[in-house]
């Protein structure tokens, strides 16, 4: 079994990185266990060269990870977009080094594509699940 991910989720993705394809999108993925997103939530991208590269506004993390404490969505992943195309973690991807068993969606051209960290720097590839 795969990565579970409704349509309309995915269409969600896929439109916030179509309005603005010259720069990478990204936010924060949850859900109830590491293979179902139920909910996303866009975050800043405050990273210095937006085109080909991301980074998560920390006061976005630090305000999810107090709503998870105090029981709030789980935390079970991030996603971005890759303007170029790609549909693998690229290298500043591998290097972000979020912790193993973390998702990562990548939205690459008209396609969302995911990805779990197996160790520091390493992904596999996950297939997704697509549901109503």
């Amino acid at each position: 079994m795969g990565l579970r991910i409704s349509r309309a989720l995915q269409a969600q993705l896929l439109a916030e990185a179509a309005a603005t394809p010259e720069r990478e999108v990204c936010g924060l993925l949850f859900g109830s266990n590491p293979d179902s997103v139920t909910m996303i939530r866009s975050c800043e991208n405050i990273a210095e060269n937006p085109v080909d590269s991301f980074e998560i506004d920390p006061s976005s993390l630090i305000a999810v990870h107090k709503a998870e404490r105090a029981g709030g969505p789980s935390l079970i992943g991030c996603y971005h977009s890759h303007p170029n195309g790609v549909s693998k973690p690229s290298l500043r991807d591998v290097e972000a080094g979020w912790g193993m068993n973390f998702l990562w969606l990548i939205v690459a051209g008209s396609q969302v594509w995911a990805w779990r960290s197996t160790s520091l720097g390493t992904f596999d590839r996950v297939e997704i699940d697509a549901t109503d």
